[in-house]
């Protein structure tokens, strides 16, 4: 005697396919892939189309608004424009390489008429020494994103361009290869699912209770 087989207590390949590891493995790939653009995005890609310049945070005169290590996007402002509150990035000393961030708590004008800005670091208890002149500001702080300063002083000129492509390539061959990945399980699974469909049966024969007999016709 041939009879269907009982098929509705072994889940479908396809379905097995999609477990909770495979969600999560998906769900993790995918974020750590957006994470990444993002930061590469904020750092180097947005500061080269803007003309922006990043810099990194040494001291935590800024803290705890921007503590050491924290990498700064400053993009150029017009003087006339900057006011208290504003966190600014200006040289040291006129003409001087060495910068720093700090934040306008007054704008003011000397005898002559000149602006002025008097800064104070968000950490300290005065304000700078000496006031800031428009020709020292190198700009606004645009925005800030807090432990990638300590990358930003490793990587720099020639090699920010060379791991801007690098990873640029990285990330759109990972792209390609976890959209082919997507298609093929999608392709297996709809296969199994085809496969599942069909109704295989099985020759069994009858099943006698202990004990009974079989009475002849």
């Amino acid at each position: 005697m041939r009879i269907r087989s009982d098929m509705s207590n072994s889940a479908p390949l396809g379905d097995q396919r999609t477990t909770a590891w495979w969600w999560v493995r998906s769900i993790v790939s995918w974020t750590l892939l957006i994470a990444m653009i993002a930061v590469l995005a904020m750092t180097i890609a947005v500061p080269r189309i803007t003309g922006s310049t990043p810099y990194t945070v040494l001291t935590g005169s800024m803290e705890p608004t921007y503590p050491p290590g924290t990498l700064v996007v400053v993009k150029s402002a017009d003087p006339a424009s900057l006011g208290p509150g504003d966190a600014v990035t200006y040289q040291w000393e006129s003409g001087k390489t060495a910068v720093v961030t700090h934040r306008i708590t007054e704008v003011e004008y000397a005898e002559d008429g000149e602006l002025q800005f008097v800064t104070q670091g968000d950490a300290n208890p005065m304000p700078d020494e000496r006031p800031v002149v428009p020709e020292q500001i190198r700009g606004k702080v645009w925005y800030a994103i807090p432990y990638l300063g300590y990358v930003n002083n490793f990587v720099t000129g020639k090699q920010r361009s060379i791991l801007l492509i690098a990873l640029v390539g990285g990330l759109l061959a990972y792209a390609a290869y976890m959209f082919a990945s997507a298609a093929r399980d999608e392709f297996r699974n709809r296969r199994n699912r085809e496969t599942d469909t069909e109704d295989p049966v099985t020759d069994e024969l009858p099943v006698v209770a202990a004990g009974s007999s079989i009475m002849p016709n």
